[in-house]
């Protein structure tokens, strides 16, 4: 059975090393098929207070800015375009939300995050995406210390 390549490709950041070494996989795929990228960093939001702070927000802002335009650099240096995507709300969620509107194709993210809880995250955002995607979702190791 002859399969599409991947035409569009969701590179899920938190700007943690584990997310860079993941976005150096998607991003390499998309080289190879000539997909389009997204590099998507979601800002969560409390389950207590959904109404933050403005500089809250400035830093959130800030710390999204920085993570996706490092995956923009990595796609510079292997000739493939990414789209910076900031986001907020909860993490799983608008990641697929985003992924259903502009028809992704694969999903791919780390198994930890910032925290470094692989268990926690792995238990939370990565695995409802898995879970609930309809597109393929690729889950990159964290890299070996």
């Amino acid at each position: 059975m002859k399969r599409n390549p991947y035409r569009k490709i969701l590179l899920a950041t938190d700007g943690s090393e584990n997310s860079k070494s993941a976005a150096c996989s998607g991003l390499e795929i998309a080289r190879c098929t000539g997909a389009e990228v997204y590099a998507v960093y979601i800002a969560g939001i409390s389950c207590c207070s959904p109404i933050m702070p403005e500089s809250y927000d400035w830093e959130i802002g800030k710390e999204g800015s920085e993570a996706v335009a490092e995956i923009e650099e990595l796609g510079k240096k292997i000739n493939v375009k990414v789209n910076p995507v900031l986001l907020q709300g909860y993490p799983a969620q608008e990641l697929l939300e985003f992924a259903e509107k502009n028809d992704i194709d694969m999903i791919v993210m780390g198994t930890q995050g910032k925290t470094g809880i692989d268990r926690f995250l792995l238990g939370g955002v990565t695995e409802k995406v898995i879970r609930n995607s309809k597109a393929e979702v690729l889950v990159v190791r964290s890299p070996c210390p």
